[in-house]
């Protein structure tokens, strides 16, 4: 009777001519439910595919139950697809990512600007905090990327919850006073913790500590060196002397004049090759002019007074460093195509790309860079793939130059693991400048022509890439702040400058106008300085 009047749709004791309403109350109801079971099936199997790939947050409902549905490989696949396609593509798996910083899809139409900078990396980002919080200006602050950060970018994979950088490992080091003062102003948000990076290479089916240290010689030649005194001995013993008394021809003879010819032929020869695509006769000298070399057992990479990370991540610090009523960041915009909408609306503009790039229609060709592509797998592992987070491959056994596996930093708890293979290539992003006479000289061409479009439009280049020259993270803030007060006049900064660099500042606010400077704001700073920019590099070497 279905609970329903049998005068109604029929049933038992029901008039003949009930009989119809009640077959069409089946086939209806029927139908219902068959409708919704289909469509019940085709949420499900919506549901399982995104979560095959990977691509439902962890918050939905259900997720557990479906997840214990599907087999654990297939979601581990999904995802490790993603993953690998967003490093291979450098592409972020959000679709914009400003680290919980508010910013713009689009450049505001009727707003002028102080300084309009091309670049949200660490170049475009330290300038305009400068700008807002020491002179109190504005500043439009665009990328092409849809992120902030720049090549420090990092994110946390939505599966394994483990954070790592989207365009390789990037470990902060530094001996400048000025630099380390700068990058903790914001600690209270987003604080820098001490981190010593140690590396090993994969060296005669050892694996060995880089930079070479006693062990490494010890391990890899057959050794017994137990001293400092003996490692230097030795070292004296098996260097080779530059044909030209001081003055080394390339990057290979200035190697062997620094480690000798075992050392050279097993740790750099065939890794140069790899990294450059060149013969290390065929690169400047300058390439292995600083290989480090420790003369005792020191496993560290970096020797630098400050070693540290961001606790947070390095786009949360960005976030920090950007987040200023000042500040108008905009991302997913090219430049290029806006140049002609921001004529007379940038006081000055900042310009952190490729020099070659910005004038491109000089016609006098591109600069020679190396890439890197990068090759991420997301794998079902509660401890670790490999020892260290960073595993060298000097040798010829393999094709990549390094496996890095970034639970390691700050030991990571997770049910998974990440690793990504390097290997450099000549396409993609541009990252190492290539050192040898013919790009020198297409460089200085370039530097005329930005030092005639510094004095005419008031745009100035800044940074690795408009410098055409490799910079580590400190050096690279280094350049920031040397620029700003290069451009600005040094003014005080009380902030980051020690007493002596403040007292100076002032007194030369206060200096007669026709005292005539002897030498650039940034060379009277970079005298002062009381560290070194490490030579090692910190970041995708």
């Amino acid at each position: 009777m279905n609970g329903l009047p049998s005068q109604t749709f029929g049933g038992e004791g029901a008039p003949h001519h009930a009989v119809g309403p009640t077959l069409r109350y089946r086939l209806t109801n029927g139908l219902r439910r068959l409708l919704c079971r289909k469509h019940c099936i085709l949420l499900l199997s919506a549901v399982a595919i995104l979560g095959y790939f990977g691509l439902l947050p962890k918050s939905t409902p259900g997720l557990p139950i479906i997840n214990r549905l599907l087999p654990t490989s297939r979601t581990l696949e999904g995802a490790s697809r993603v993953l690998s396609n967003a490093v291979k593509k450098s592409k972020t798996i959000k679709k914009y990512d400003g680290g919980g910083l508010k910013f713009g899809k689009s450049i505001p139409r009727k707003k002028n600007w102080d300084v309009c900078i091309v670049g949200a990396g660490l170049s475009g980002s330290v300038i305009a905090e400068r700008y807002a919080s020491v002179l109190d200006k504005t500043s439009l602050v665009m990328d092409v990327r849809t992120h902030i950060g720049g090549n420090c970018y990092d994110f946390v994979e939505p599966k394994s919850g483990i954070m790592m950088n989207l365009y390789g490992a990037h470990l902060f080091h530094t001996g400048l006073e000025r630099v380390y003062k700068y990058i903790t102003k914001w600690q209270d948000k987003a604080p820098w913790m001490r981190y010593d990076h140690e590396v090993v290479g994969w060296l005669d089916g050892k694996l060995l500590p880089i930079p070479v240290n006693i062990n490494t010689v010890n391990g890899l030649l057959q050794e017994s060196i137990t001293t400092p005194e003996e490692m230097d001995q030795w070292l004296k013993n098996v260097q080779v002397p530059c044909k030209k008394k001081d003055q080394c021809a390339n990057a290979e003879e200035m190697a062997k004049s620094r480690v000798g010819k075992d050392l050279f032929e097993k740790v750099f020869a065939t890794y140069t090759k790899k990294q450059w695509d060149k013969e290390p006769k065929e690169l400047d000298a300058l390439v292995t002019a600083r290989i480090p070399v420790r003369n005792n057992f020191d496993p560290r990479y970096f020797s630098d007074k400050y070693q540290v990370l961001p606790s947070k991540g390095y786009t949360k610090w960005f976030a920090e460093v950007l987040r200023h009523k000042n500040i108008d960041v905009v991302l997913g915009v090219d430049y290029f195509k806006m140049r002609k909408s921001l004529q007379g609306r940038c006081g000055k503009t900042i310009f952190t790309g490729p020099i070659d790039r910005y004038f491109q229609d000089s016609k006098l060709g591109k600069l020679e860079y190396r890439s890197i592509n990068f090759e991420a797998e997301l794998l079902k592992n509660s401890g670790y793939f490999q020892t260290h987070s960073v595993v060298n491959y000097p040798g010829p056994e393999v094709d990549f130059t390094r496996i890095v596996e970034y639970k390691h930093y700050f030991h990571q708890q997770s049910d998974y693991t990440i690793t990504v293979k390097e290997y450099s290539t000549d396409k993609g992003d541009p990252y190492y400048p290539v050192p040898n006479p013919k790009n020198h000289e297409l460089y200085k061409k370039y530097q005329e022509l930005a030092q005639k479009e510094e004095k005419e439009n008031n745009v100035y280049f800044v940074g690795r890439l408009a410098s055409y020259k490799y910079f580590n993270m400190d050096a690279a803030i280094d350049n920031a702040l040397d620029m700003f007060n290069e451009i600005e006049g040094s003014p005080a900064q009380p902030d980051i400058d020690d007493e002596a660099e403040s007292a100076d500042a002032n007194k030369k606010k206060t200096s007669s106008a026709s005292e005539k400077p002897t030498a650039t704001a940034s060379e009277e700073t970079a005298a002062k300085k009381k560290g070194t920019a490490s030579t090692v590099s910190d970041s995708i070497n």
